[in-house]
């Protein structure tokens, strides 16, 4: 806007020896400052720390050396924990068998373990492999002269398959080549026909955290299918894609991209688990140590500050003006808050989510398993409902979220509706309820379309009185939302109510009903051009926006129509 254009937006990374970094970035003007607002120097920037951090001792910070090696271990810092390389064991169980040795002692492949492994990668010759290698010899041939290598989205993935890696006659424990699976994290359990049911237990490991369990029916045949199944640590939280319940898979790409994307997540999932996350933990404090012990300089953050002050040792101490209230709220980034989400799906029950409203999207996250449990874009809101600790909002054909936010948090809600108000993220206005009275045939005096809009409105009847125009989306008729309603229904809902109580969403200012941008597209129409040079165009509805877009197109038919 004109009054933000000359102020700063200051973007900050803070890192601590916790594994979640916060970022974010804060407007000039919501930040409390000594110094001028809308300057070329901006401001302190101990203040704007303060103010974001104020749980931070800003005093104990000082720069740090401005050398490629700070820049290079802030890289390490920051890709800990994120990999597109991943190493995976696979161990072929035959029939009969269940134990780790039982695994680890089959020599040779079977034919229909060779065909599994060719659906799942190419076999590479490991002398001279110069892509991920995952710990395997590629000079010597130490760990076999093959290994399986493939790469799905962008990953590159090692499988260390059990067959492949060295077999010692004289060894029952086979540790050349538990050495490398038994340090997996993620390994493929397969089982022919015949094998019995697969119990971790039977694995004597602190590494491996997830197996999936892959089950071929019918091997060597135009009927083979594989089946899934996985079992996990307690601690590793679940991971998609999810398995279809009772679903054999038959198509071998279709079953090659679902066991890939099975077993990446998988060793993602593994790393929250306490084992890894500790892990994590401890080279991260050791990165930071390094950086504040052997990076830094001795020049605190309000040096300049301190300079400042000795200039104007006789001027008076100048007291920090107040930030801008809600200046937040017209961030381009996602605002959140926390808020009790209805879930219509599961019973009327209640997740604890976070609302996000950004310059796109309205989006909810469940706080529990960190989801996306709700998103749309901010164009496609039409309307909303605030009340003291509750908000609906109305998106699409009048479809609605429901949140509530707990007592003594009022002021979320009402943060919630001045972030819908701004006009750039969304086309909606605030709901108006109506009780709607019937003149003396019984009549409303309005008719509405299939889509709850209202068509026309007798001029100075009771419902033109109570406010009523045409344009105006019903999205509730007596406490039932309209979106779930056909016309008919709607239409006898309206007839045989003792009361009339609706919801409406008022309609633009020309008289336009209120569209999100997706129901806009679907309507904008057909256009026929006949070789006459005629065109015919059909549309049902007013909005301004695309009545202008929609001439525009039509001229341009118009104009270069064969």
């Amino acid at each position: 806007t004109k009054d933000l254009k000359d102020q700063y937006q200051y973007r900050l990374i803070v890192r601590t020896s916790e594994l979640v970094t916060l970022r974010g970035s804060i407007l000039e003007d919501a930040v409390a400052s000594t110094g001028k607002h809308g300057t070329v120097r901006g401001l302190p920037l101990k203040e704007v720390l303060e103010q974001v951090v104020p749980e931070l001792n800003v005093s104990c910070l000082r720069l740090a050396l401005s050398t490629a090696k700070v820049t290079e271990q802030l890289l390490k810092l920051d890709e800990q924990g994120l990999s597109q390389k991943h190493k995976v064991g696979v161990l072929l169980c035959r029939a009969g068998q269940s134990t780790e040795e039982e695994m680890y002692n089959n020599e040779e492949a079977s034919p229909a373990f060779s065909a599994f492994l060719e659906l799942l990668g190419e076999q590479v010759l490991l002398k001279g492999f110069t892509k991920y290698a995952a710990q395997l010899d590629t000079k010597t041939d130490s760990t076999g002269t093959h290994s399986l290598y493939t790469t799905y989205q962008g990953y590159e993935v090692m499988f260390h398959v059990s067959t492949m890696l060295p077999y010692m006659p004289n060894n029952p424990q086979q540790l050349l080549r538990k050495r490398h699976i038994g340090n997996d994290i993620v390994t493929i359990i397969f089982q022919e026909p015949g094998a019995l049911p697969f119990t971790p237990q039977n694995i004597r490991s602190h590494f491996q955290h997830v197996f999936v369990i892959v089950r071929v029916h019918n091997p060597c045949s135009d009927n083979t299918c594989y089946s899934v199944a996985v079992t996990r640590m307690k601690d590793v939280p679940p991971f998609g894609p999810p398995i279809p319940n009772g679903v054999t898979f038959r198509d071998p790409e279709t079953f090659r991209n679902f066991l890939l994307a099975k077993v990446i997540n998988a060793e993602s999932a593994a790393h929250k688990s306490e084992k890894f996350h500790t892990m994590a933990t401890r080279t991260r404090q050791e990165y930071l140590r390094d950086l504040a012990e052997n990076y830094v300089s001795s020049t605190p953050l309000d040096s300049a500050g301190k300079l400042n002050n000795l200039i104007s040792l006789a001027s008076k101490k100048r007291e920090r003006s107040k930030a801008r209230e809600g200046a937040e709220l017209g961030a381009a980034g996602a605002v959140a808050w926390r808020v009790q989400a209805q879930d219509f799906s599961g019973g009327g029950t209640e997740l604890f989510c976070a609302l996000g409203l950004s310059a796109e999207y309205v989006l909810l996250i469940d706080c529990s398993t960190k989801e996306v449990v709700f998103n749309c874009f901010c164009a496609d809101v039409i309307g909303w409902t605030p009340e003291r600790l509750a908000l609906k909002i109305f998106y699409g054909r009048g479809d609605h979220i429901a949140v509530r936010v707990p007592e003594g948090c009022a002021q979320d809600i009402r943060e919630m509706v001045q972030r819908l108000k701004v006009r750039s993220l969304t086309v909606g206005c605030e709901t108006v309820d109506m009780t709607l009275r019937r003149n003396g045939l019984g009549q409303l005096g309005f008719h509405v379309r299939l889509d709850g809009t209202v068509a026309e409105v007798e001029e100075y009847g009771f419902a033109w009185q109570a406010g009523l125009r045409q344009g105006s989306r019903l999205v509730e008729i007596c406490k039932v939302a309209a979106v779930t309603l056909t016309h008919e229904q709607m239409i006898d809902l309206l007839r045989t109510s003792v009361t009339v109580k609706v919801v409406i969403i008022p309609p633009y200012e020309e008289g336009g009903p209120r569209r999100c941008v997706a129901v806009c597209m679907k309507y904008w129409l057909v256009l026929f051009l006949s070789r006459e040079k005629k065109f015919e165009l059909s549309m049902n509805f007013k909005c301004s926006y695309c009545d202008l877009v929609l001439c525009f197109y039509t001229y341009l038919l118009y104009k270069l129509r064969p």
